[in-house]
């Protein structure tokens, strides 16, 4: 059984208990476990098993495991009863968004339930059936016996299954209109927010509040926010995963990301909770919470300002507080680096990064074609403009990310190339068109792309990574990597789980270029999960190189930068690239060579903004906090934590 990090009992900081794990593998297979006990135990009482399952990202990890211990330990479904939380309305049962779909393909057909046993929203009822439908719903569920263990995830308007802010605590199945957040939030399963229904079926509150026990998952930083108003905050309506609080047995399962909002780990010396002020790190952290609680530099820092703010243990344990400011001034001081890749021939003692050897060759690992340019675009043309052989790997093609008329208008120019310059050979190019426009005009939302217009989509994104390459400086034809992962290339949202194969290319790329630094994307708050795949498939990778014994790994180092989501925690920073506002500008051009992520993206996620807007602000919001921590003043600031393997 994989234990959590950390417990943190309802208390005075926290209203709910919580476990937190180190990340979502380790916390989804927990879950699991537990599941799966309950099924013995009911089995072998003779009684039925009850269950409350719920769809999205959160549960997926959850559901392979079932399946494995299904297959390898001999798990039986018969005795389990299912109620699902939801469903959109309407929806066909066969459509790629439907959650009866997703409960087939990630559980129900791998296991042996039993069909009859299952139950989800029907989301095909004739709308004037749907009040009896409901009421029906919750029959069949007290005609099982209730459900006994509800597992649930959480939306970033609080909503638990469908139910929005609003939702009180007696609400029962029913139809919900859904929420601007949660149908931007699902636009990219839909391709578009203007394909997402706007209703959907709903158990209410007050039929998940009747659960025995409840188990609520979440991961990310995407979700750090939301968690905290729940296991922190008042019990209300406007945010409905709050009425867990009244329930005797619940459960909130988190990974260390989603959890990092929680007082006890954010701040615990607000709760009088042992501290370990021998820790720089949670130094670090306490020191600049108080100054950008107080609004003061860090040097600033009186001794009252420690007192005033419940850090009178770290000032009598590791004062005078000018010590302590002195100290982790200095230490934010040294994470400053125009210099990368390391600076030649320098004292590299205080340096986030070694000085020798220089030049080195760097890889860059990208997730999506424009990941490189959007999330450490000044840091890359730092690199090549000081000399260093960089490469950069595009895990995924970003295919799905490409609006059909983009497609259409590359096809007609192909035609049209064909017919001025007669390169065709084969086929001409204008029998491609006319086959492509005819797909794309007549494909309803939604449907998977066809071969030919996935990989016309590809190429699209692979021309612009490689001219944002050519600004950068860079040959393409030498330093772009074209992975195209597998588990990615489904036409689809969903992805498939992470395999050999993935591993295998990634090994083999790393082993040929041997690089003595690598950049990879740290963020676990891309809705689409992709990134959390592709930084797994890294990670992966070099703990088998290093189990073999690749000796290129030992002077080779890992930095992590974030997405177009999120920045890391001033006290998580260990290298801070500053930028100058024309580096911020040529950062801007290469982002443009984007051209189909340009204006409007079609995943834009829950931030309306175009990349290149989120980018640069992110980047001034850090920049800006270190000014008013006292340390220099730039136009931006790139951000990169170190990965110790």
């Amino acid at each position: 059984m994989v234990s959590p990090l950390a417990a943190l009992p309802a208390s005075a900081g926290a209203r709910l208990p919580v476990s937190l794990y180190a990340d979502s593998e380790q916390a989804s297979a927990a879950v699991a476990q537990q599941i799966a006990d309950l099924i013995r135990q009911r089995a072998a009482d003779g009684r039925p098993c009850v269950l409350g399952l719920a769809t999205g990202s959160s549960p997926t990890r959850v559901y392979e495991e079932l399946v494995r211990l299904h297959r390898e330990d001999g798990l039986s479904f018969q005795n389990v009863i299912s109620f699902n939380l939801d469903e959109y309305y309407p929806m066909a049962p066969g459509s790629l968004q439907s959650y009866v779909r997703f409960m087939r393909e990630y559980l129900f057909d791998h296991v042996d339930i039993r069909p009859e046993n299952v139950h989800i929203p029907d989301g095909t009822v004739p709308p004037e059936q749907i009040p009896a439908f409901c009421q029906r719903y919750e029959e069949q569920i007290r005609e099982a016996g209730g459900i006994d263990l509800q597992l649930l995830g959480i939306g970033r308007t609080g909503h638990i299954g469908f139910n929005e802010p609003g939702s009180g605590p007696a609400s029962r199945t029913r139809l919900i209109t859904l929420d601007h957040v949660t149908r931007t939030d699902a636009a990219s399963d839909f391709y578009g927010e203007e394909n997402v229904p706007r209703r959907a079926l709903t158990m209410g509150v007050g039929t998940i509040l009747e659960a025995r026990h409840i188990v609520l998952l979440a991961w990310g930083e995407g979700k750090a926010a939301v968690v905290k108003r729940m296991v922190e905050g008042e019990v209300t309506d406007t945010v409905p995963a709050t009425y867990l609080q009244r329930h005797p047995a619940v459960q909130v399962v988190l990974d260390e990301a989603a959890g990092a909002e929680l007082t006890p780990r954010k701040t615990p010396w607000l709760l009088s909770l042992p501290c370990d002020w021998h820790d720089a790190a949670l130094v670090r952290k306490a020191v600049t919470w108080l100054a950008r609680s107080v609004s003061k530099p860090i040097l600033k820092l009186t001794e009252e300002d420690y007192n005033e703010n419940g850090l009178s243990e770290l000032l009598a344990q590791s004062g005078p507080a000018y010590d302590i400011n002195i100290r982790v001034f200095n230490e934010l001081q040294h994470t400053i680096t125009g210099w990368p890749g390391g600076k030649p021939d320098a004292d590299d003692t205080h340096r986030p990064e070694r000085a020798a050897p220089f030049p080195k060759r760097v890889l860059i690992f990208s997730p999506h074609p424009d990941d490189d340019v959007i999330s450490m675009g000044g840091t890359l043309l730092r690199l090549v403009d000081q000399g260093h052989e960089v490469h950069v790997a595009y895990q995924t093609s970003g295919n799905i990310a490409v609006f059909d008329d983009e497609a259409i208008r590359f096809a007609d120019f192909v035609a049209d190339y064909d017919q001025a310059f007669h390169f065709a050979s084969g086929e001409p190019a204008d029998n491609l068109y006319h086959r492509v426009a005819n797909f794309l005009r007549n494909k309803p939302p939604g449907q998977v792309d066809s071969d030919e217009v996935q990989q016309i989509k590809g190429l699209i994104r692979r021309g612009e990574a490689k001219s944002a390459l050519r600004y950068a400086g860079l040959d393409p034809d030498e330093r772009a990597h074209f992975q195209d992962l597998p588990f990615y290339e489904t036409g689809r949202v969903r992805k498939k789980p992470l395999g050999d194969e993935d591993i295998r290319l990634t090994m083999e790329l790393l082993n040929r270029i041997q690089p003595q630094q690598i950049y990879a994307a740290g963020d676990l708050s891309d809705p689409h999960g992709t990134h959390r795949v592709c930084l797994a498939a890294i990670f992966e990778s070099i703990h088998r190189l290093k189990a073999s014994g690749t000796p290129w790994l030992d002077d080779c180092w890992v930095w992590l930068y974030r997405g177009a989501w999120q920045e890391w925690d001033i006290d998580q920073i260990e290298m801070a690239v500053p930028l100058s506002p024309s580096e911020l500008t040529r950062k801007r051009r290469a982002i443009f060579k984007h051209q189909s992520q340009k204006d409007r993206p079609l995943f834009p996620g829950a931030d309306q903004r175009e990349f290149w807007q989120r980018s640069e602000a992110r980047n001034r919001t850090t920049a800006k906090i270190y000014d008013e921590l006292g340390l220099p003043e730039y136009e931006g600031i790139e951000a990169f934590v170190r990965w110790a393997f």
